[in-house]
Parts: C-alpha cells; structure tokens; sequence
C-alpha cells in the first residue's frame, strides 16, 4: 500500500501542493500566487478559473520535481480559505462571476440587517457565529440580488454554491461530468446556514437569506473513505480524495490539537486562534466563534472556539506594497530590531473593520502616538505588537468564555505556525505580551499536513491521531522576558487605541 498522502492548500493568496510521508515529513510542494481583485474600497475578489488552473499547475508540478506518479498516493487531502464564495453554473462549470472573499465587506448592510429584527439571535444560537460580512450567507444573498438571472436560475437548479473545497473537490472529480458537489462539516460551519448541532443546512436560516436549498453541497465528515470520489479530472491513476478541512481547522489538526484545552494560532494573511472545547459546542458570550474543529468518520465532531483576526500577515505587505517602507516581508524584522521599543507607537491595521472579539465594520486603521521622534522603524515594530496584540485579545476572551460556561483553562503554551513564525522577533514579542511560552512545530506547514492527515486516517495511512500525536515534534520555544507591569502597561495603550477606530465610517 502506498504511503504518501498529497495535500492541496488553497489559500487567500496562493495555491499549493505538497506530499507528505507516513512520518509527516516534506516529500515535495510546488506552489503559485493568484490574482488578488480589488475593484473598489471594501471588496476583495479571486478569479475561480484561475484557481482551478493553479490547482491542477501545483499537483503536476509537485509530483513532477519528486519523479512521483498520482499513483504513488494513497489519497489527497483539500484544505482552503473558509468563507470565500463562489457560484458557478453545474452544466458548463463557469462560475456567474468572481468568488467574493472572506475579507471582502460589501455585505455590510445585509449583516446589519439580521441584528436589527432579531434574526441575528437566531442565528447565533444555531451556528455559533455572529451576523458579520466574514461568513458566507451574505455573499451568496448578495449574489443573488446582483447578478441578473442568478436567482432564477438557483430556484431551477441551474447554479450550485460552494466555498473553494467544494469548487475544487468538484472539478476534480469531474466538474460537469458528474462532479462531487460536497463540502466537509468545518467548512460548513463558516456559512451562517448549518445547524451545530444537526449539522445539517436549516431551513430557517436558509430563508433568512432567500437562498435556495437546490444549490447547497452535501455536509459530509471531515475524514472520509468515500465522501468525496476520486481525481478523474488528472491525467494518470485516479486517487481517492479523503479528507477536507477548512484551512484553520486543518492547521488545529496538524497541530494535533486533540484534546479539550489545547490551542494553536495560526499566523498567515489574518490570524486565526482556535482551542479544542471537546465534543460539545461552547457558545461564545466574549466576541469568538463556536465552530467544528473537526469531525472524523461517524465519530461525535469535536468543536472549537475561534478568534479570527482579519488583518496580521496582510498588514506587512501593506508596508511593503502601499507604503514601501521595506521591499520584503523578511526585511521588517531587520527594521523592527532596530528600535528598542514603538516608541509609543500603536497601529490597528483594522482595514475591514475588526473581527474577533469586536465584531465592529465600522472601524477602520489607525496609528496613533506619534511623535517627530517615530521613525519607520517605530511602525515596524508597532505593525509586529498589533499582530501579538490582537491574539492576546482572543486568549483573554477564550479564557472568559470557558470560565462563563464553567469550566477552567490554564494556557501554559501557545502552539503556533504560519509564515509569520519566521519572524523571531514577533514571535518573541507573542511570549512577552501573552506571558506564555510559544511553541513552533518541525512541520511548520501545519494547514497541508492537517488535511493530509485527515485524508490518511480515512485510507489507512495512519491507524489513529495516536499515530499523528507521535509525528509532533518542537523546533523552537520562545520564553515570555516582559515584566507583568510592562505587560499590562502595553496591553492598556493597545485597547485605547483600538477605541480610537471605532465609528469610523457609517455602516447602514
């Protein structure tokens, strides 16, 4: 039996494939950028031909620089970026238009709308998540009510929905010709429309948006033998694909994050803080998530509490690309290290508003605290604090809201991953603003090995997470070295300066 697994990582900014072996080490990866559309303030979209074309680029090029066959994988594993939608006709597989982003805001007021006559309580309650411009349902309903004749042809059945999983597992296997229209639990989870605890899209919820049920994927486990069909679309052998996991959730897996209380904060374009809390969902009362973590076979899925932060990664290209005060994302750590502090410095890089906990699309960027004595290198270092800063603004919630259900959690370490992990100093300053250890995995691509895993314990690859729990190996900690009255003195300019965003524009 074969015992490499591939991984397809979808992501916000590229598309990559990579092969694992049964000791979760790198066998090979090839991997390509995509076009990042932005036709006005506030929307962000991607090109879903385009991303179909990288996919199939990356796996042959992948294998290729390896000498290896399709036929030399047991199975392929798909994670992606959750939330971003697309609609495409079922027929030709064009999409109607451009995927629209989980950045992308242009749904503010359909968001707001749902808090106003109650609906967002209810939606609340069913998915774990709050009305916001991130999730699904309200791209799809804007859709609907934008592009001539898409509603028409929803009702008939012409059109189908899907988050890049589902566009990808569908026209891998097939696409028109007799494509897998499915999607896993955890991506699922991300829509505003799947009950947690049916897991199964509501009918209710589904009216709230006007959105026919005709157009839905199937909900099937995140790790499955024979959900999601086979690689018909690719040239050679055709591979079963067995697992599929929404990217953060997949970097929760390769983390093996298994038990309740464990956490990871992955650090990519946003950042994204998920704890395990078990087999039973946590409703959130502080500004995160409740979502799936996962869900293996037809064993009870295990939830998570989430804290997506929109803006960290991103925020260093925007140094590069709109400021050009460094030419690239390596060179802000060489800046940031030459000032001893942000010299009073704070940037909230809240571009579309902030996510977790605040929930405001109302707020916008800020630096705040200049002086004549700032220098760029000041805003390197303030750019580097907001990522750090940010996620201890989601630890201090998870922790509130595991105390408000009853329980206890004691985060004796941060298990991290993501390209800004890179960046010693950043991770440094993690330590020093959560007052945790930080700790980085051998396997830093942990969102690709994630969805290998999961595609390897449905073929056999692997017998058990035992097995995983095993592969887990530490390359580098860091130490917290701030005094708990710097701490607290940091952490207190940060939440004044979040204040200063708020209200920035009018969000109808």
């Amino acid at each position: 039996m074969a015992e490499l697994v591939g991984a397809v990582d979808q992501g916000t900014t590229s598309t990559r494939f990579m092969v694992f072996d049964v000791q979760g080490h790198e066998v090979a990866r090839h991997q390509l950028e995509h076009e990042q559309i932005l036709p006005r303030a506030g929307w962000v979209e991607h090109n879903p031909v385009e991303i179909w074309e990288r996919t199939q680029t990356v796996i042959t090029s992948a294998l290729g620089s390896a000498r290896l066959n399709l036929s030399d994988l047991a199975a392929i594993g798909i994670t992606n970026q959750r939330e971003t939608t697309l609609v495409w006709d079922r027929r030709t597989g064009l999409p109607v238009r451009n995927a629209i982003v989980w950045q992308d805001t242009r749904t503010d007021s359909i968001a707001k709308a749902l808090d106003r006559d109650g609906r967002g309580d209810v939606i609340r309650e069913r998915t774990g998540l709050p009305p916001a411009t991130y999730f699904s349902g309200g791209k799809i309903q804007w859709l609907l009510e934008n592009v001539d004749g898409l509603r028409r042809a929803a009702e008939r059945g012409d059109v189908l929905f899907g988050t890049t999983d589902c566009w990808v597992v569908w026209n891998l296997t097939g696409g028109p010709d007799g494509g897998r229209h499915v999607t896993d639990v955890t991506n699922a989870s991300r829509t505003m429309l799947m009950d947690l605890t049916t897991l199964d899209w509501d009918d209710e919820l589904l009216s709230f948006f006007g959105i026919p049920r005709a157009i839905l994927p199937e909900i099937v486990s995140s790790s499955h033998a024979e959900a999601y069909g086979t690689t018909t679309a690719l040239r050679g052998a055709e591979v079963p694909i067995t697992g599929v996991l929404g990217d953060q959730q997949a970097a929760t897996v390769g983390q093996v994050c298994f038990s309740p209380g464990m956490a990871k904060n992955t650090y990519g374009t946003g950042n994204f803080m998920l704890l395990n809390t078990g087999t039973e969902p946590v409703r959130s009362k502080h500004g995160l998530l409740t979502t799936v973590a996962y869900r293996f076979g037809d064993e009870a899925p295990v939830y998570a509490l989430e804290g997506s932060i929109a803006v960290t990664g991103s925020a260093v290209q925007w140094l590069r690309d709109q400021l050009g005060i460094i030419s690239g994302a390596s060179e802000i750590e060489t800046l940031a290290r030459s000032v001893e502090d942000s010299g009073g410095m704070y940037f909230v890089p809240a571009f579309s508003g902030l996510f977790a906990p605040y929930w405001r699309s109302d707020a916008r960027g800020a630096i705040v605290g200049m002086s004549r004595f700032n220098t760029n290198a000041h805003l390197a270092r303030a750019t580097l604090e907001a990522i750090c800063y940010q996620t201890k603004d989601v630890a201090d919630a998870m922790v509130a809201d595991v105390e408000a259900n009853g329980g206890a959690i004691d985060l004796d370490v941060l298990r991290v991953d993501g390209g800004v992990t890179a960046n010693d100093l950043c991770m440094q300053l993690q330590a020093d603003i959560l007052g945790v250890p930080v700790s980085k995995p051998e396997v830093a691509e942990t969102t690709a090995l994630g969805a290998a895993y999961a595609a390897g314990l449905a073929a056999g690859v692997w017998a058990s997470t035992d097995a995983l729990q095993a592969n887990w190996h530490e390359a580098k900690r860091w130490e917290p070295t701030w005094s708990e009255e710097q701490r607290q003195a940091g952490y207190a300019g940060w939440r004044k300066a979040v204040e200063r965003t708020l209200d920035w524009v009018e969000v109808d």
